[in-house]
């Protein structure tokens, strides 16, 4: 799938002085973030049962995206934004120091560890979706797609310089320091937040409850082909690329004989590809389309994996891992740009929710079974394993490719027209059922069967619970279409701003078959509850 977008510069979002000054903030906290795994992975590397300890600290650090991840997109869908982010921050920078204070006096048992680890993935996996969604706010639609480039290379020079300090750090100040710059980090993003005035404050003026709002991204994903295609994708490569991330500290200081410098050094060159993968992506994605850059960097990144299980000298290891920090950079960048664009605005932190549910997911189970099976069955099998994985799961793009959205109106359309009831309905009123009464001559009405499997997606995604087309017995040519709806709030969303102009296309493909205007119906409960 190829991400269409006018052409804009790959850095004019940081023209934008709230986009920039955010960004460099978000910059710190992913080199806080990435100083304080490597600090905690070296902590575990000399304890009994290393390779399974040093693979949970991948796993607690993501495992709760994986639990939360929708509740966090629900929450930033549904209070302001800006508000919800400064809170969290002010958590994760107390369990920062909580974190730091308690290894500075000795008292870091590994238990304690991955406790507080796990707690700071809590205060990651609430802020991810939150500030995902808050780009939107800060640029232009037209600058998105640069906007996430600038995520990438803000993670992947995260990457680079955040493991090179925490190694001399570990070495020269202790780990303790490492975990005091990573709190301070996460202060420094809660400043920058009290200083961005946004143009909108506050949250939507109507809404969405809680467990409605979840219980619509969960649907919005389910009934969405495309999405769910991205999050395919984006699983086939994380699940077996998890395995680099889990292992290499033990690759590092095993296999290598490398200090906590030496790891720094090999976590700095997957950190340098990534970033120049970010340089040289937009060329690529010229010769190349986006399935092809999935299946070259999934095979890419399985030779490199190869490379650290045959392979036992640092040099060619370290310079094996530039390409593959390049190839990582290609799959996320890809993936997340695609999600950010077809995502609707109404729903597009539960969406990209989602999507790090499946990412997080699949970094913090594949990290604890790749973990295991080096327990088990050695490092060296374990990461041949995971390189034989990775190509197989890259070869599948040519069954199961990215889709094409090219040309695809993903812009709020409003253009049902406004109900009108003889009865009074409460917001809260539901559930209701809608039926739309059509009369489609014969020769068309294959045809229109047809045209209306993509409306009932749509319906579908922006709020139906139930959706059917059906044959009108008393009515030669007739036809009646059926959905139901959980509440008449969730009904006048659909009216008010779900919409898109792919969903009004698909609308009138159908409605064009028809003769006369459809008769639409909104059937409340005869008895309130």
């Amino acid at each position: 799938m190829s991400v269409s977008a006018p052409s804009t510069s790959a850095w004019a979002p940081l023209r934008l002085a709230a986009f920039r000054s955010l960004w460099l903030a978000v910059l710190a906290s992913n080199v806080g973030t990435w100083m304080q795994t490597v600090g905690a992975q070296w902590l575990l590397v000399d304890q009994p049962g290393a390779a399974t300890l040093v693979a949970l600290v991948q796993t607690a650090s993501m495992l709760p995206v994986l639990l939360l991840a929708l509740p966090a997109g629900a929450l930033a869908d549904t209070f302001d934004r800006r508000r919800l982010l400064i809170a969290v921050q002010c958590f994760l920078a107390a369990t920062g120091v909580l974190l730091a204070g308690l290894t500075a006096v000795g008292r870091m048992p590994p238990a304690l560890l991955l406790t507080l680890t796990f707690a700071i993935g809590v205060g990651q996996a609430l802020t991810l979706p939150a500030w995902q969604a808050v780009i939107p706010e800060l640029v232009p639609r037209e600058q998105l797609v640069s906007a996430s480039a600038l995520g990438s290379i803000s993670i992947n020079l995260a990457r680079a310089v955040g493991p090179a300090v925490a190694g001399v750090l570990v070495a020269q100040a202790g780990v303790a320091v490492v975990f005091g710059l990573n709190a301070l980090s996460f202060a420094v993003f809660a400043v920058a937040l009290l200083r961005w005035r946004p143009e909108h404050p506050g949250g939507d003026p109507m809404p969405e409850r809680f467990t409605a709002a979840l219980r619509a991204g969960g649907r919005y994903v389910r009934h969405s082909p495309v999405v769910r295609r991205i999050l395919l994708r984006a699983a086939l490569f994380v699940v077996p690329g998890s395995a680099l991330w889990a292992l290499l500290p033990l690759v590092a200081s095993r296999r290598l004989a490398l200090g906590s410098s030496g790891y720094g050094v090999l976590l700095a060159a997957l950190g340098l590809g990534a970033v120049a993968g970010a340089v040289v992506l937009p060329r690529l994605r010229r010769l190349l389309s986006d399935s092809q850059l999935l299946l070259a960097a999934g095979l890419v990144f399985g030779g490199t994996l190869l490379v650290l299980a045959l392979v036992p000298r640092a040099l060619p290891v370290t310079v094996a891992l530039v390409p593959a920090g390049m190839a990582w950079m290609t799959v996320m960048s890809s993936v997340n740009a695609a999600m950010q664009l077809f995502l609707p605005a109404w729903v597009r932190a539960r969406g990209l929710s989602i999507y790090q549910m499946v990412f997080a997911g699949g970094q913090a189970l594949g990290a604890l079974a790749w973990g295991a099976l080096g327990a088990l069955a050695g490092l060296e099998a374990a990461l041949v394993t995971a390189g034989v994985a990775m190509a197989v799961c890259a070869a599948s793009v040519l069954l199961w490719p990215l889709r094409d959205t090219r040309g695809v109106n993903r812009e709020p359309a409003v253009y049902w027209p406004e109900p009108h009831l003889t009865l009074a309905a409460h917001p809260r009123t539901g559930p209701v059922v809608v039926t739309v009464a059509y009369t489609v001559p014969p020769e068309r009405q294959e045809a229109f069967v047809e045209a209306m499997r993509a409306v009932g997606r749509s319906r579908r995604r922006t709020g139906a619970i139930r959706w059917g087309l059906f044959r009108a017995g008393e009515r030669e040519h007739g036809f009646v279409e059926v959905y139901q709806v959980p509440s008449w709030e969730e009904h006048l969303r659909q009216h008010t701003g779900r919409l898109t102009g792919a969903d009004r296309a698909a609308e009138e493909r159908a409605r064009a078959l028809v003769d006369g205007d459809p008769e639409v119906t909104h059937l409340l409960p005869a008895a309130p509850d």
